[in-house]
């Protein structure tokens, strides 16, 4: 190994060291278990040129487009209020109307924090404002685009779509107004919403509240309390939280059994991100098991190459049984969302390559992949079967449930790159970017065109002289090794693919740490048939060419819940390989 007086390199395996952090993976300081890491505020990030800020400018240009009278409109209409305008169309006119505003709010916020373009703290401002207009006029603290009446149903387990579900949204996305965007009244509505909730809800009894549960999807209703339990100290909101765990998702996962067969996805998963949550406010080692039990058996027997899980929403096989799941309706993009909020917290406790491994492939293959580059319209599923083509959503007229989570998708690429505690920097994903960690007085700009070519460079710079731990991932797809450079001197790395090398030293003035990690085809089998595989070339699934056909405009850009595809012979043409998120 070269010695170098202020340098060691080795290597770690993740997660063993026991550096406390001072912050979470939700910024609320208030947990009670000791993080091993903890993401950078998304206003220290700032994208640099490259395919994830070219997407997330998308996204905002859609976001600015987007009218906030049709969004309001049904709030208005159920407070009692005038109602300009007319309203979006879609899912936006069904039971599930009221979803998108949250998930607006949200990516209002994050694009704010993000980009620091003040037109999406204005627009969400004024939204709030709007909707405590609505809130008073309906005078009990209740808060949505539907009438209660909603409610009375599904605590009576009458049918009804799934308004928890809608409320998680809007209470979500007004936590992250509050947060992101420093807006007290976002938070007092939160509150009021709440105590109208635990008003409701107080006359059922275990039993009743585990009923109403199973009957119907909640979404994250157990992380949104926790949250405001994050931002208030409030305790009575942890309580509540408590009371939205269902017990037929976590029994079966504290005792380390896989019973998912048959059950809906994207119910599940968010039910497990609140009991996460809930283990970093509370501490319960038992939240933790079941969490991390969860994402092992994903992650593990339930994942395409893509990263991906689900068909037609649910899990309809066993465990590692996938090869007879490939269709139109592959891994749901909600549920992909979903899974990389999980991975986030997991890594929070536990700073594992694998995690961040998991996140690269689900960021390329199975999130940038979804949106449209022409329009920045989003995907509802990901399809894996031959012949079939990516289809997307409308302006105004679908509002699927992927549409809403695809706004946030784009608005929070740079929430992963970088995790920190206070000795350690940890550099897990190969996105250009610069970021400001003020604590250290160091930035750290990030310049690589990754995965046009497989390096990266870092430029460190230091306002006075400062030592940390920079640990930089080695892609468990990097089988070939990497090598390393710092201020142009060539390295000794032992690091193995999967891991994080390590550099210790004092940072001063300016350093520059130059990794290459070359990429390679390799095949990624399915689990049960060892001849059906996926082409990958390091962490990107590689897709064919089948010819070019005539589909109907109205095929690609849907507005339908289901998605009916059309089978058509497709010409018989040479193959060429690419990068799925390159394929429309």
């Amino acid at each position: 190994m070269r010695r170098n007086v202020c340098l060691a390199i080795v290597v770690h395996i993740i997660g063993l060291s026991n550096a406390p952090a001072d912050a979470s993976v939700w910024p609320s300081g208030r947990e009670v278990v000791s993080l091993q890491a903890r993401p950078f505020d998304l206003r220290e990030v700032r994208l640099l040129d490259g395919p994830f800020r070219e997407a997330m400018l998308r996204n905002g240009r859609y976001l600015h487009d987007l009218e906030s009278d049709r969004l309001l409109w049904h709030f208005r209409r159920t407070a009692g209020l005038p109602t300009p305008g007319e309203p979006m169309g879609g899912w936006e006119k069904t039971e599930l109307r009221g979803h998108t505003m949250g998930h607006y709010l949200s990516a209002c916020a994050l694009m704010f924090a993000g980009t620091g373009d003040r037109e999406f703290k204005e627009r969400a401002d004024a939204i709030v404002g709007e909707l405590a207009k609505c809130q008073k006029a309906l005078g009990s603290g209740y808060l949505s685009a539907y009438p209660e009446e909603q409610i009375d149903r599904v605590i009576a387990l009458k049918q009804v779509w799934a308004p928890w579900y809608t409320l998680h949204k809007i209470w979500a996305g007004l936590i992250d107004v509050h947060v992101y965007c420093g807006n007290a009244e976002a938070l007092e509505i939160a509150r009021g919403m709440a105590r109208w909730a635990k008003g409701r809800l107080d006359a059922l009894d275990r039993a009743a509240m585990q009923k109403m549960l199973d009957h119907t999807e909640q979404g994250g209703m157990n992380e949104a309390l926790a949250n405001l339990y994050g931002v208030t100290g409030e305790k009575v909101w942890l309580e509540l939280a408590g009371r939205f765990d269902a017990d037929a998702y976590n029994q079966p996962l504290m005792l380390h059994r896989d019973q998912l067969k048959g059950l809906h996805v994207n119910s599940f998963i968010p039910n497990v991100i609140g009991t996460a949550r809930q283990y970093e406010l509370a501490g319960s080692p038992v939240n933790r098991h079941i969490a991390e039990f969860f994402w092992r058996t994903i992650v593990h027997g339930r994942t395409y190459c893509t990263g991906g899980t689900s068909v037609d929403e649910h899990w309809r096989s066993d465990p590692y049984r996938l090869a007879d799941q490939l269709d139109a309706h592959t891994q749901e993009t909600c549920c992909t969302y979903n899974m990389l909020k999980l991975t986030r917290h997991l890594f929070a406790w536990e700073p594992r390559a694998e995690y961040m491994d998991y996140c690269e492939r689900n960021l390329f293959n199975s999130i940038l992949a979804t949106q449209d580059p022409r329009t920045g319209m989003m995907m509802y599923f990901v399809t894996l079967a031959s012949g079939h083509w990516k289809y997307f959503n409308t302006p105004r007229d679908s509002f699927w449930c992927c549409t809403g989570t695809g706004l946030e998708n784009h608005a929070t690429y740079g929430d992963t790159i970088c995790f920190h505690n206070d000795r350690t920097l940890w550099v897990n994903q190969f996105i250009a970017s610069e970021l400001t960690w003020r604590e250290r007085g160091v930035t750290v700009r990030q310049d690589t065109t990754f995965p046009d070519t497989s390096a990266t460079k870092l430029t460190i710079r230091a306002t006075a002289p400062t030592e940390f731990e920079l640990r930089m991932r080695v892609p468990q797809w990097a089988t070939e090794g990497v090598t390393l450079k710092i201020d142009g001197q060539d390295q000794a790395v032992t690091a193995q693919n999967g891991s994080f090398l390590s550099i210790r030293r004092t940072w001063r003035d300016e350093t520059t740490v130059e990794m290459q990690m070359p990429m390679c085809l390799w095949l990624c089998p399915m689990p049960d048939d060892p001849d059906l595989v996926a082409v990958m070339y390091g962490p990107l699934v590689l897709a064919g060419e089948l010819g070019k056909v005539d589909v109907p405009r109205d095929l690609v850009y849907a507005t339908g819940n289901w998605f009916e595809y059309e089978l058509e012979v497709l010409p018989e043409v040479p193959m060429t390989l690419h990068c799925t998120y390159c394929c429309l």
